[in-house]
């Protein structure tokens, strides 16, 4: 487990009432400690139990949701960045489904805020965004808060199989049509043909 889970994790247990403010302000605070989500539910799933644990995650994860919300277009190099990833992994005019992202959230070595960025795409209102992020966090918190132990002692096999499901879910949910401006469309078709 990382060192600095550890370490909040022997805060946490001696601060008694504040332990759950704590843990869902530590999940604001994780990105910059290069903590993975995961192992924090799965933390939350020790410290508190099964189904404390993932409303403090809930709470955590759409507390970072919506700070992500409203600082992104703040942070106009960080957008472009996140973009710039989205385009290559996904392509210029996919847009994601909320199952899709959801599906994605589980896979552990996926970018957060990436999949935060595809959600903003799909739901631009705070009130949607919101209701993505939770539909899209409550599958992450719950199965790696309450099956934390278990997948930990999968052997590589079952865990290869796991995520290839994941893939494979992922690939079924997706939009089936993608559109594309018409100043986009003849532009790339322009650059295709070799000039005589």
């Amino acid at each position: 487990m990382n060192e600095q889970l550890l370490i909040m994790l022997a805060i946490m247990e001696g601060t008694g009432m504040l332990a759950p403010f704590i843990f869902i302000l530590f999940h604001v605070l994780r990105q910059f400690l290069f903590i993975p989500v995961v192992l924090l539910c799965m933390a939350g799933g020790i410290l508190f139990g099964s189904f404390l644990g993932t409303v403090y995650s809930m709470a955590g994860l759409l507390l970072l949701s919506s700070l992500f919300y409203f600082c992104i277009r703040k942070m106009p190099r960080t957008h472009a960045k996140l973009m710039k990833i989205k385009y290559k992994w996904f392509g210029r005019y996919t847009k994601m489904t909320v199952g899709q992202i959801a599906v994605l959230r589980l896979i552990p070595f996926f970018h957060y805020h990436l999949l935060n960025l595809c959600l903003l795409e799909r739901r631009p209102d705070f009130r949607g965004f919101i209701k993505g992020s939770f539909a899209t966090n409550l599958p992450l918190a719950f199965f790696y808060t309450v099956f934390g132990e278990f997948i930990t002692h999968f052997t590589p096999t079952i865990a290869v199989v796991i995520i290839g499901s994941l893939l494979l879910l992922f690939y079924i949910l997706r939009e089936k049509i993608a559109i594309i401006a018409w100043e986009d469309f003849f532009k790339q078709s322009n650059q295709g043909k070799n000039p005589c």
